[in-house]
């Protein structure tokens, strides 16, 4: 299927969205990694078969369990996430990682190391992972992060991990996606916990400290010691569930059963208290807005004449003629 790629005038790939569509409701890895290249095409043509193909799995999607996971650089995500996924593999779940990547703002090249930091993972039956760039439009990439969920489950995907890389507005992103949000920390956060925004350890569900293992031993029970203390000072949730935290080593694999079974716990208590729906349905109210705001906006800047007019307004306002307000108003009352 994704062996014959046929090429569009101007070196864009040509799909055929009812290959696609059947080949992802068989499970197949590779209509699933075509379907979501489909998804993040930013090609014009591209965006009604794109929406084709999401109309056709929405329906067909198998019932997930959505998993953030972040934390600062060098504290072993793609370690972890090999561990876990492992672990959940075992235990018979279908497991899709689903990592947002950093691009550089001047290169814009992207790293997209994540299949090689997980060597051993992606091997696995049952497992896909894939890496998007986020480039400049972090707003677009979640959007494709959010498809490329639904693409997931209808191909059987049962447990979705979104990984994101330190610690930043990613995170608030993929939160309005994710059902549980894990936040991993290493030795000695506890003392840094300053240097973290506030706003993230207020979306942790579950703190766990990696690299429990050598020398770190006694300097992580001290971190949990640390972030237990510091958790009391957060807000309620809204879930009703109290954050807390665990330990584990990714390399030796202890402590990983451990934190499934805290995820099991959540999702329990939030599915007996309605929370779990009523979330999913508050994060698909955010997705409509956000949506139609995204259109909204490409619909304005694209109009005829738009640019120009803004153009001519910049010029007026370093000149002092307008103001920002005021040139703002009359782009609208005219587009």
């Amino acid at each position: 299927m994704s062996q014959h790629i046929k090429i569009e005038n101007g070196g864009y790939p040509k799909f055929d969205v009812e290959k696609i569509t059947e080949g992802i409701f068989h499970g197949d890895v590779a209509a699933l990694g075509r379907g979501i290249t489909l998804v993040e095409s930013q090609h014009k043509n591209h965006g009604p078969l794109a929406q084709q193909l999401i109309q056709n799995c929405l329906p067909k999607g198998v019932p997930s369990f959505r998993i953030g996971i972040t934390g600062v650089p060098g504290v072993g995500k793609s370690t972890f996430i090999e561990a876990f996924g492992q672990t959940l593999l075992q235990m018979g779940k279908r497991v899709a990682v689903l990592a947002i990547d950093p691009s550089s703002s001047i290169s814009k090249g992207s790293i997209l190391g994540d299949k090689t930091r997980m060597e051993t993972l992606v091997k696995e039956e049952g497992v896909f992972i894939r890496p998007s760039a986020s480039g400049d439009n972090l707003g677009g990439v979640a959007r494709k992060t959010r498809e490329s969920i639904i693409l997931c489950e209808a191909a059987g995907f049962d447990t979705i991990l979104i990984e994101t890389v330190g610690v930043g507005q990613s995170e608030t992103v993929v939160h309005s996606m994710v059902d549980f949000f894990l936040l991993l920390q290493i030795a000695g956060a506890g003392d840094q916990l300053q240097g973290i925004k506030r706003g993230i350890i207020e979306m942790a569900d579950l703190l766990v400290i990696n690299k429990v293992d050598g020398d770190n031993i006694a300097r992580a029970h001290r971190t949990k010691a640390d972030l237990d203390n510091s958790l009391h000072l957060y807000p309620n949730k809204p879930s009703g569930w109290k954050a807390s935290t665990a330990l584990c080593s990714a390399i030796e694999k202890t402590g990983i059963l451990e934190i499934w079974d805290i995820l099991l716990d959540y999702e329990r208590k939030t599915k007996s208290s309605g929370y779990w729906k009523k979330h999913r349905d508050e994060q698909n109210k955010y997705w409509l807005l956000q949506t139609i705001q995204n259109r909204l906006q490409s619909d304005f800047f694209g109009a005829e004449g738009v640019n120009e007019k803004l153009n001519d307004l910049v010029k007026e306002m370093a000149e002092n003629k307008i103001t920002p307000f005021e040139a703002a108003n009359l782009l609208l009352d005219q587009s």
